[in-house]
């Protein structure tokens, strides 16, 4: 498959906090990539740095088929980018902004352009109605319709779902796979991890780190993690004692359940001992992409205490 993102050394500093660190990265054509990590990680750094809004410190490579650091310009006209907080103009109608959008790209047949627009994300009857008088998710679907109205190769999205409801997230995933299989390549970042398992492919990042990278399975394999699903009467409560015990790297409650969790299965087994008796069920299970992440902010090994105070406007 053709490459859209080859990108290598990926660096950026704002002063002396160094945000984004020696990310290597590459990306096909057509594939939704996931990007998850805390607040102040680096995630939507590294994705303006990608597309030609930031100015790397250093690092190579190519996006779009274009040197991501000297042919920016022509990499953000083939970008689409939807941020976080809505961006369109409120006092304007749905169809306004749209035409506004299409003008400020140049583009031919605006008018065609923004029926086909508003047909394709169902907002063909509230083409009237002025945008800031939208829900969250109607808004979402105002905004991915602006980010893809010029036809991008590329769309960024991000955390795009943050306060919609189920019903309207799965809707917007559902246009996104739409697109993906027509060939644009989607880089996402979310803090949802059922999102996550939606992506083709995950990249975890901490503290301006690439610490994890591959399909949500692979990862979740690589992490040599062990899980026990625990259930039982009030079970959950036990999260905060098990979590204190030797060799449990997490234990976190789940409705009426908990997951324990550890690299030492003796270890884990031995924390557990006490609580497998009636009315108490144990089972080991797969660990989840949560379980994994836990753990990865958890390991001493990446642990970047000088960090910590990025600003989250910048994360």
């Amino acid at each position: 498959m053709t490459r859209a993102i080859d990108v290598r050394g990926l660096n950026k500093s704002f002063g002396d906090k160094h945000v984004v660190r020696d990310v290597t990265i590459a990306v096909d054509e057509g594939r939704i990539t996931g990007f998850l990590g805390p607040n102040g990680s680096g995630k939507t750094t590294t994705l303006r740095l990608l597309c030609g809004l930031l100015t790397p410190d250093s690092g190579e490579g190519e996006v779009l088929g274009l040197n991501f650091r000297t042919e920016s310009a022509g990499i953000k006209r083939q970008t689409g980018y939807m941020t976080q907080r809505f961006s369109l103009y409120d006092d304007m109608t749905i169809s306004e902004n749209l035409t506004f959008v299409a003008r400020v790209y140049g583009l031919d047949d605006r008018a065609g352009r923004v029926d086909r627009a508003l047909a394709r994300l169902g907002l063909a009857d509230r083409r009237h109605q002025l945008a800031g008088a939208l829900s969250g998710g109607w808004k979402q679907r105002l905004a991915l319709a602006a980010a893809t109205l010029h036809e991008p190769r590329l769309l960024l999205l991000d955390e795009p779902t943050a306060g919609v409801d189920p019903k309207a997230r799965r809707e917007f995933w559902d246009e996104i796979h739409e697109l993906a299989a027509a060939g644009l390549t989607v880089l996402v970042s979310t803090h949802y991890m059922d999102e996550a398992e939606r992506c083709h492919d995950i990249g975890y990042i901490l503290h301006g780190e690439l610490i994890a990278r591959g399909t949500g399975r692979q990862i979740v394999d690589a992490s040599r993690l062990i899980t026990f699903n625990g259930e039982g009467p009030d079970i959950d409560r036990l999260a905060h004692k098990l979590s204190t015990q030797a060799g449990v790297i997490s234990a976190s409650a789940f409705g009426a359940a908990v997951h324990v969790s550890g690299l030492d299965r003796a270890a884990l087994e031995k924390a557990i001992q006490p609580y497998r008796q009636p009315p108490y069920r144990w089972t080991e299970v797969a660990p989840s992409l949560e379980d994994v992440f836990i753990q990865l902010m958890g390991d001493p090994r990446n642990e970047r205490p000088e960090d910590r105070t990025e600003d989250p406007r910048l994360s």
